[in-house]
């Protein structure tokens, strides 16, 4: 599906009826990163599950955007064209720095914030890559080629997440618009605010995580005031990928959260 805003295609997938939850992926890869890790672990009924390609990844442009506070901007323009009212929020990595922008910016817009591996704006006290699990048949799955950055990416390196990078981010990974990324990054900085957000949140990081740490998800607390914080061990950036089945049980509780806030 695709909607266009202003000078900005926006190329979309949706499942499912109900509440509108909608994903946002990190960066350099496209919607079907965070879209496999997120159908795996929802209820398959009930909601509205919505995965938009970021600007300059995957099949959506960049047209007129010059800043990451422009990409805020759009999400929530993107939000009110749904017009299906408050919508569950969740963003992994650089979505989910998006997302606390679009939180800030337009809270009546969001009805529950779900943040994994967030980035920040100045990533801090991040540790060396260590590899948690090591399986000898992990590379049978992959191109000699790919291997470099499922090893940068993955510190559980099994069949199973060889098969989800190979699968699920190694394709978004060639249709990135590196020139207009550039210019949207040299901006980095969102405006998160300085209040708090005060609808249910889940903070998820992998003690592992040497691309963003943990230590900035655990600072995150006091902004989120009915955050619960899971910081979890065995696990790196790739952590919907890494621990789903820890990652289901926070998620389901997450949503149970907001169904009860929204009664």
């Amino acid at each position: 599906m695709e909607r266009r805003i202003n000078d900005v295609l926006i190329h979309y997938i949706e499942h499912g009826s109900g509440v509108p939850l909608i994903a946002l992926h990190g960066a350099g890869v496209d919607h079907r990163e965070i879209e496999a890790a997120i159908e795996a672990v929802v209820p398959g009924s009930g909601y509205r599950r919505i995965y938009p390609d970021l600007p300059g990844m995957g099949s959506s442009t960049t047209g007129g955007l010059a800043c990451n506070d422009d990409v805020v901007a759009l999400i929530a323009d993107f939000i009110d064209r749904l017009e299906a009212g408050p919508v569950m929020l969740l963003g992994h990595s650089y979505g989910a720095y998006l997302a606390r922008g679009v939180a800030a910016q337009r809270p009546d817009i969001v009805r529950a914030l779900a943040l994994l591996c967030p980035v920040a704006e100045r990533s801090q006290n991040v540790p060396a890559h260590q590899v948690i699990c090591q399986d000898a048949d992990a590379y049978d799955e992959l191109e000699p080629e790919h291997r470099q950055g499922f090893d940068e990416y993955f510190v559980v390196r099994t069949p199973a997440t060889a098969r989800r990078y190979r699968s699920h981010i190694v394709p978004g990974t060639t249709l990135v618009d590196a020139t207009g990324l550039g210019r949207i990054f040299a901006e980095w900085t969102v405006d998160v605010g300085s209040g708090t957000f005060p609808a249910q949140t889940l903070i998820a990081a992998g003690r592992r995580d040497s691309i963003v740490g943990y230590t900035d998800a655990m600072d995150l607390l006091e902004r989120y005031p009915h955050a619960t914080l899971a910081v979890v061990d065995g696990a790196g950036h790739a952590l919907m990928h890494e621990r789903p089945e820890l990652l289901a049980a926070l998620l389901r509780d997450w949503l149970d959260r907001a169904r009860r806030d929204g009664r």
